[in-house]
């Protein structure tokens, strides 16, 4: 198979990429900016434990003293602090939230809670005291530090969920943009065709009024071919529209379907109908679009099998629904890779030298946007056929 046209986007691929640089980018700055923050706080820690020692280990205060504890220890107001002595009693604490209405014992119960945590995150300081004595300076990062840590999680979140409106956005337009393309050509290719097609009604009128062409053939099976334009008129300009859905016999209207076909493709071609449902189930169709999409399925089977082969169409109701009906519609043709299945819907997909390949892009868009069912490939194999589901409400 040849892909004619590419449908994946380079424009979804440019927003992904620039999503994901965007990404890289903030969260690579912000750890930068986490990693320096930390240090610094480490730093400040160590400043605090160097000061607290030499204020306790000072017998005299004198300026030294007060300068200290001035521009040092009562300059941290983001670090959370605990100041432990050798028995583990909390002797002070700076920033830590503790709730208030607590008596000494349990003030101390819930301060030895908070040096576990802070154990958990840094190993305390110790700060020595002399005769054998220590206290134990712990802290935890600033509230400022926390937040920062979690800030690309946050920002991640952020640039995915811009990325998903963008590839949403941009997918929808195009979509949009794709079915005005689809709705303006089948309108016009209905307007090419009123001409001519009026022209050979008129042309009919005449040979059957003509003495040379009475009682012949022709006049009969041209006047078949333009009931057959008439339909593909109305198939084209129903396009755009919202198409009128009737329950109809669907076995009778698949055996319509194949009837006109079969006559006009290759006689090694042999058409098979089944049926594991009632023969008077109706299904919502509208009959000349649904005729179009079997045309259309039947059309690529009879070139994928070189115009010799089998097509066995079957109706049966899928395995885990009672309100659907399913058309499965299996050649014997060249089959299709497996690699290459999700690509057989796409406009300008095509193995024929000459054709657009627009037939199963436009059956599936009858399907399933204007029926509301699926069309897919149920089964393939490379050398052995294909088959097609079509998916109905009934």
């Amino acid at each position: 198979m040849i892909p004619i046209y590419d449908q994946k986007s380079r424009g979804k691929l440019v927003v992904l990429a620039s999503a994901l640089l965007i990404a890289v980018a903030t969260v690579l700055y912000t750890n930068i900016l986490v990693s320096r923050l930390a240090e610094r706080e480490q730093q400040q820690i160590d400043l605090y434990a160097k000061a607290l020692r030499f204020i306790i280990n000072m017998e005299v205060e004198d300026a030294n003293t007060t300068f200290v504890f001035d521009e040092i220890i009562q300059l941290n107001k983001t670090i959370p602090l605990l100041l432990v002595n050798n028995d583990g009693d909390v002797v002070d604490y700076k920033f830590v939230d503790v709730p208030k209405g607590l008596n000494d014992e349990q003030r101390q119960v819930f301060l030895r809670k908070q040096v576990l945590e802070m154990k958990e995150k840094h190993p305390p300081i110790v700060i020595e005291l002399g005769a054998g004595l220590r206290n134990y300076l712990y802290y935890k990062n600033s509230a400022l530090l926390d937040r920062l840590q979690t800030y690309p999680l946050v920002q991640l979140a952020v640039v995915s969920c811009l990325a998903v409106i963008a590839y949403f956005s941009f997918s929808s337009s195009r979509r949009a943009e794709q079915n005005r393309v689809w709705v303006g050509l089948a309108k016009e290719t209905a307007h090419q065709l009123g001409t001519p097609l009026s022209s050979l009604v008129g042309w009919q009128a005449y040979l059957r009024e003509s003495e040379r062409f009475k009682d012949e053939p022709i006049v009969e099976e041209l006047g078949k071919d333009i009931r057959r334009l008439e339909i593909i008129t109305e198939r084209f300009s129903n396009i755009g529209s919202v198409p009128v859905l009737k329950d109809e016999n669907i076995l009778m209207v698949t055996q319509n379907a194949i009837a006109y076909l079969q006559s006009r493709v290759s006689r090694k071609v042999t058409f098979t109908i089944t049926t594991s449902l009632p023969t008077d189930i109706p299904a919502q169709v509208n009959v000349p679009l649904f005729d179009w999409v079997v045309e259309n399925i039947c059309k690529n089977a009879v070139d994928a099998m070189d115009g010799r082969g089998s097509i066995h169409i079957h109706l049966r109701r899928p395995v885990r629904s009672k309100n659907q009906i399913a058309i499965d519609i299996t050649d014997t043709g060249k089959g299709i890779p497996k690699h290459k299945m999700a690509s057989v819907f796409l406009p300008g997909y095509t193995t024929k030298k000459r054709g657009w390949g627009l037939g199963l892009a436009l059956a599936k868009r009858i399907i399933e946007n204007y029926h509301k069912g699926k069309l897919f490939v149920k089964w393939s194999e490379v050398g052995k056929g294909t088959t097609f589901r079509i998916v109905l409400n009934g």
